[in-house]
């Protein structure tokens, strides 16, 4: 599990040093602060890749610069297969990247990243590695799997090495007409992901939308009787089912590489999910961290999970309370303060976990700074 990173000149602020928990981290602060900067920090630090880097049509999950003039540095530490590993990378000007040790970090577990506007990205210790030639990297597999938006649902392609990745309607289409192990895992995820016990989201039949597309159209069957075409969905619920999707496709996807490598399935997963509340309803707010928690524990069994998630959410806060556990669990806030000269600087603190009951206390808390819950 990742356990420490630790910035010196970069970002938005001079010095940043997370010490995470093994299992649940959470990111609250204001926008611009630096939320999604410290997850895309977290993706590099445990891949050596950046995700625009390896998918140029992603507009986010850019490359970090220095904060200003002076050495720049990135310290991270996580737990390896049988020991604890820390590396050091410094940003070099005149070729303006990151270097250091070279070879990729033993990182024995899967990394996945969901980011705010619908991209995913996924490294995979059996399908995502490469070796040393001297001191230099050869990459012999693909450096990791970076989905644009639309690839999560019509495919991922690769100029060298064709399709990686069938997409959702493909893949999910295709488990439904085989209704073996990879749609029941799906079926159960939706389950696991839906908003209410009296609520669930459940596959309905098979369909076409369009004389013109000779695709078969995966389905929900609505709690009102009907049922939608996926791309028809919700905003909301077509972030759930992309996330049940990417879940399900990551770990198949990876048992199957395991076993043909003849070795054991990861034994971590590090789970990286920006706004984790977007585009969702207050009662799926409430139970979404919970759910994944556990969807987690099911699919994998093996594998021990780590969640780190960034929120604006106020409910989010509120639905941790009866999970949140000081030994394996974290929060960490992003405050603007205003220092001596009047001068303005990002500060990160690790906030103690203070239950306060009430969403509208988690507004006035120190999560979200305001002085009243009220309308302005």
């Amino acid at each position: 599990m990742l356990r420490l990173l630790q910035l010196v000149n970069v970002g938005p602020a001079p010095r940043m040093t997370l010490e995470l928990g093994a299992r649940l981290n959470l990111l609250t602060g204001d926008n611009g602060l630096g939320k999604s900067f410290l997850l895309d920090i977290a993706w590099w630090a445990l891949t050596r890749k950046w995700p625009a880097e390896l998918n140029k049509a992603l507009p986010i999950g850019l490359m970090a610069k220095p904060y200003g003039a002076g050495k720049a540095t990135i310290e991270f530490a996580f737990t390896g297969k049988s020991k604890e590993e820390c590396y050091v990378s410094t940003f070099d000007r005149k070729v303006q990247a990151w270097t250091g040790r070279a070879g990729r970090p033993p990182n024995p577990g899967l990394v996945l990243y969901a980011q705010v506007d619908g991209s995913f990205a996924l490294w995979d210790p059996a399908r995502n590695y490469w070796r040393m030639k001297g001191n230099i990297d050869v990459q012999d597999r693909p450096p990791a799997y970076v989905f644009s938006p639309r690839e999560v649902w019509d495919g991922l392609r690769d100029d060298e090495r064709g399709l990686l990745c069938n997409g959702l309607i493909s893949d999910w289409a295709g488990w439904q007409k085989e209704k073996g192990t990879a749609f029941k895992g799906l079926r159960s995820t939706l389950a696991a992901m839906s908003s209410s016990d009296d609520e669930k989201i459940e596959p309905g039949e098979l369909t076409r939308i369009s004389l013109d597309d000779p695709r078969d159209i995966p389905t929900l069957r609505m709690p009102y009787g009907q049922s939608v075409p996926v791309l028809h969905a919700s905003a909301g619920i077509r972030r759930i089912i992309a996330l049940a999707y990417l879940l399900v496709w990551s770990w198949e996807e990876h048992c199957k590489a395991s076993k043909l490598l003849g070795q054991e399935t990861a034994s971590q997963i590090i789970f990286l999910i920006d706004e984790i509340e977007s585009h969702l309803h207050p009662k799926w707010q409430r139970r979404i961290i919970d759910s994944l928690l556990n969807l987690m524990k099911t699919l994998t069994r093996r594998a021990s999970t780590q969640l780190i998630a960034a929120t604006h959410s106020p409910l989010v806060m509120a639905s941790v309370e009866p999970l949140f556990d000081s030994r394996t669990d974290a929060w960490f806030d992003l405050d603007l303060t205003v220092g001596k000269n009047e001068k303005c600087t990002v500060e990160l603190t690790k906030r103690e976990f203070v239950r306060r009951g009430d969403v509208c206390n988690w507004l006035m808390s120190e999560a979200f700074d305001l002085p009243s819950a009220r309308a302005l």
